[in-house]
């Protein structure tokens, strides 16, 4: 009997300790669920705090309000038109703008290369903008809906990027006579013609690189230049507006350009016009003669056509 009562206390003595630990370990781990959710809230609530604190103080808060969108450009777009790009509004919150995108916004606007933003508390925004300067023109047919056919306009800039002419209400300033009096580049396909779009075509790089070329050179006070042609796959034919017809290679410019200069101030002196010139042939250049009586009269060359940069603001 005494081993009997002895065997069951001791049965219920391991039971007594085992339901003890049990217990303990189930206090440890709601104590340590306890611990985690609490710091969890805690750190949510200081985030809200942080959240709440950084609207009111900064992103709500009226100091930074933008007061002033100084705008300063280098070429001839308004500085209001550019303000309307931007998409940026006086009385929006200097810091809560987002810089990324006003840069975007801005470039995505085929008439502008590269724009600088930077923001100036306590509440001025600051836009620098680069303009793509036009240097040539390309005209394409369009369909009118009544009928008949229009003509479109793009102008292309010394690196081959295709862009709409401005309107008039969105310069700074009218229209010179260098804006009108650009050259129609003839041969490309029209569905290059995409404005934003950059035109890789060695034919049309090589016409533009020769268009500065000319620009910079003594030629471009003694004849007008109207066209140049790109379909030929291996050379470039210029029209003038005296009537010449001018025939390059693709390369050395300089010196076909310093040939033809020479030629053309020799047939001066014989009171001689050039009709067509071939300087893409080195030797016995072919060369044919116009009626000078035929030949169209000569723009007064008092002043060089030239682009200008600006600054507005």
């Amino acid at each position: 009997m005494t081993n009997r009562r002895m065997g069951r206390a001791h049965v219920l003595d391991v039971k007594l300790r085992s339901s003890k630990v049990r217990a303990a370990r189930a206090r440890r781990i709601i104590l340590a669920l306890g611990v985690c959710f609490g710091t969890i809230l805690g750190l949510y609530a200081v985030w809200c705090l942080g959240e709440f604190s950084l609207n009111k103080l900064v992103y709500e808060n009226k100091s930074f309000a933008i007061q002033h969108i100084d705008v300063q450009t280098d070429g001839v777009i308004s500085a209001n038109q550019l303000r309307r790009w931007s998409g940026v509004r006086v009385g929006q919150n200097l810091l809560a703008l987002d810089l990324a995108r006003v840069k975007r916004d801005l470039e995505m606007q085929a008439m502008i290369e590269s724009v600088s933003v930077e923001r100036i508390l306590p509440g001025t925004l600051r836009l620098r903008v680069t303009e793509r300067e036009p240097m040539a023109q390309v005209t394409v047919p369009v369909p009118r809906p009544g009928g008949g056919l229009d003509v479109k306009t793009y102008q292309i800039d010394r690196n081959g990027w295709v862009m709409l002419p401005l309107d008039p209400r969105q310069r700074a300033t009218p229209a010179t006579q260098a804006d009108d009096q650009l050259p129609l580049i003839l041969g490309i396909n029209a569905s290059d013609l995409q404005p934003g779009r950059k035109l890789d075509s060695a034919q049309v790089q090589a016409a533009l690189q020769w268009v500065e070329l000319f620009e910079g050179s003594p030629m471009a006070n003694l004849v007008d230049l109207k066209k140049i042609d790109v379909l030929s796959p291996e050379v470039l034919i210029v029209t003038t507006g005296q009537g010449s017809e001018i025939t390059f290679g693709l390369d050395n410019f300089d010196q076909q350009m310093l040939r033809w200069q020479k030629i053309h101030e020799e047939c001066a002196r014989a009171n001689l016009v050039i009709a067509t010139l071939d300087l893409a042939v080195t030797d016995n250049t072919p060369l044919r003669f116009m009626d000078a009586g035929v030949a169209p009269p000569s723009a007064p060359k008092n002043l060089k056509l030239q682009h200008t940069r600006r600054r507005n603001v």
